[in-house]
């Protein structure tokens, strides 16, 4: 029998999509903002790119051990906790005078970003029945593809005018009130089962896990490669201005609330058909994007278009299938690891974009993102879907 979803669900589940919204927004502003943040403090493209990168590793490596100790917390205040945890980073980034105190100040938020991710999507999928999860699962997407539609274009729009440390304070009040709406609209949600070091390497003998986790990071390394430079690319390599690139950064955003309705449509009904396909548009639209850069806008329209539908999906379904093969007492913690794995590839993907840039020239960054982008979809063809076939648990 389908059941309905409540108001106080849909509440609670839309207050999840915003903290998605949020969190990912203030992850990726400084992409937007890299070439204000570098005038300010005097610094390379490819020295302030290293804020996403040292970013991303710090969510890397303190995803799992906080994950672990977070098991302890009932999911609500878990939550509300790393919502303060962030409100303060963001403070703190907005007041910071140098390079080293901003690069400090973004560790703050990393600690609450750790935490987040690997918990954003066992609450929404605990917030609704059994059959709503694929639909609650592309909500909080949603609000991912919201933040580049409006955060991320948004945020740099206000830099661009007012500066960048505004843009993070507007952030930061945006958490407080956040963190309110969630005291009222948040039910009490059941925590993870406990989940101690030594069962650890029983984590890694799931090997559906294991495959996950591998075209996971082979995914994000590819994608952020030349996602991590995409300002800086538009500007200088297709000509574009301030607020033509803006507006490409929106559609792209709106391509991923395209994906993820196409996801909680397609993906219930074709599942291995349709990781498959979302695979493969990523790094065809990163292999594609050189070449439509002298075509016209029109063009580089069409290929983020395909980037923002095949990502948002990608987004939807890894996480899903992560549920899938995994036991409950493993769920949050192989999250956990996918977030840890995913911000790897983030860091190491920004991290290679920079060097590309200062060897070869900001042109060539989508060429080594498609290639690595072209092993993970031999390495999911060959390899991840037959292990996700045969070792799901759910």
């Amino acid at each position: 029998m389908t059941q309905k979803m409540t108001g106080r669900q849909w509440l609670a589940l839309a207050g999840i999509a915003v903290a998605a919204f949020v969190f990912n927004s203030s992850e990726f502003m400084p992409v937007g903002l890299l070439t204000d943040i570098g005038k300010t403090f005097g610094t390379s493209e490819a020295t302030t790119g290293m804020l996403v990168s040292v970013y991303a590793w710090a969510v890397m490596l303190l995803s799992v051990p906080l994950m672990i100790i977070a098991t302890r917390l009932d999911f609500r205040r878990l939550l509300l906790v790393v919502i303060v945890v962030f409100l303060i980073g963001q403070v703190l980034t907005s007041l910071s005078t140098s390079y080293w105190m901003l690069m400090a100040a973004r560790m703050v938020v990393a600690c609450a970003h750790s935490v987040f991710w690997a918990i954003a999507a066992p609450i929404a999928v605990r917030l609704v029945p059994k059959n709503k999860r694929a639909l609650a699962l592309s909500v909080v997407e949603t609000g991912t593809a919201v933040a580049a539609i409006v955060g991320l274009p948004l945020g740099r729009a206000i830099g661009l005018a007012v500066g960048w440390r505004l843009t993070f304070a507007i952030v930061a009040v945006i958490s407080a009130l956040l963190l309110v709406y969630l005291l009222i609209t948040l039910p009490w949600v059941p925590g993870a089962e406990p989940f101690s070091v030594g069962q650890l390497p029983g984590l890694f003998q799931n090997k559906g896990l294991v495959a996950l986790f591998i075209l996971t990071a082979l995914y994000a390394w590819g994608y952020y490669t030349g996602y991590s430079y995409i300002e800086p690319f538009l500007l200088q390599v297709a000509g574009l201005e301030n607020d033509v690139v803006t507006l490409v950064l929106s559609v792209f955003g709106v391509a991923s609330i395209i994906g993820s309705i196409l996801c909680s449509k397609l993906y219930p009904r074709f599942r291995f058909p349709f990781f498959k396909v979302i695979t493969i548009g990523v790094p065809v639209a990163l292999l594609l994007m050189h070449a439509t850069a002298g075509l016209g806008l029109a063009a580089i329209l069409g290929v983020v278009v395909l980037w923002g539908i095949s990502a948002a999906s990608v987004s939807v379904v890894y996480q899903a299938e992560i549920i899938n093969v995994s036991s409950d007492e493993e769920e949050t913690v192989a999250m956990a690891f996918f977030s840890g794995i995913f911000n790897f590839g983030i860091g190491t993907g920004a991290l290679l974009g920079g060097q590309v840039v200062n060897t070869l020239g900001i042109a060539s960054v989508f060429y080594a993102g498609g290639i690595i982008g072209a092993v993970s979809v031999l390495f999911c063809l060959a390899v991840a879907v037959g292990r996700l076939k045969r070792y799901s648990v759910k």
